[in-house]
């Protein structure tokens, strides 16, 4: 292989298991970006059938869980801003802003030429199209909401805060699917295992 060959895009990729997210609060059970990123996948696909076999959607799935699977890419170069810091002021969300877009052309251009046009729609964000986007987000949202809740159920009240704010927001939500995924999904998250799986033993 020649220098011209050589891509680091996954050595960068793959480090993405070492940034830690949630950086300010003390953490009964540590989340990193790679887990987080498989977790928002996951959770966009559902949430794309959700909308295509029950209110009409015509979304592609895989292209929306391929994309939520780069959604925070950018950060094994940026690191993880907790939230109440990006949104802080209006000064420091451009800022970061302006970072995390040329952190998108940093990965775009580690890899092989040929391959940029391929990768562009997962790592450019503000090339996904809106519902796409919207998708992505939600699917974020409701990762975070999960997050808060098993570490208040692990007797974490650091999380009480943004649990209240987050569980707000998905409230308000005008997306069904967000509703049907909360109302079908979401409550069995914070199950033990024993209670998840029916016993024969009776």
């Amino acid at each position: 292989m020649t220098d011209s060959q050589f891509s680091s895009f996954f050595a960068y990729i793959s480090k993405l298991r070492w940034i830690k997210r949630w950086g300010l609060k003390r953490n009964a059970h540590d989340e990193n970006v790679m887990e987080h990123s498989w977790e928002v996948a996951v959770i966009a696909h559902s949430l794309s059938l959700i909308k295509n076999r029950y209110f009409g959607g015509t979304l592609d799935a895989n292209a929306i869980a391929t994309a939520a699977l780069y959604h925070d890419a950018t950060e094994v170069i940026t690191g993880d801003l907790p939230t109440p810091i990006k949104y802080h002021s209006p000064a420091i969300l451009n800022a970061y802003k302006q970072i995390e877009h040329l952190a998108e052309q940093e990965l775009l251009h580690l890899l092989p030429p040929a391959m940029q046009d391929d990768y562009a729609p997962l790592l450019l964000h503000d090339s996904l199209p809106t519902e796409h986007q919207e998708i992505i987000k939600a699917a974020d949202r409701i990762s975070a909401y999960l997050k808060c809740q098993a570490e208040l159920k692990a007797g974490n009240q650091e999380f009480e805060r943004a649990a209240s704010r987050i569980a707000e927001q998905i409230q308000q939500s005008a997306q069904p699917e967000v509703r049907f995924f909360m109302q079908t999904f979401a409550p069995s998250c914070g199950l033990a295992l024993d209670d998840l799986i029916p016993r024969n033993d009776q």
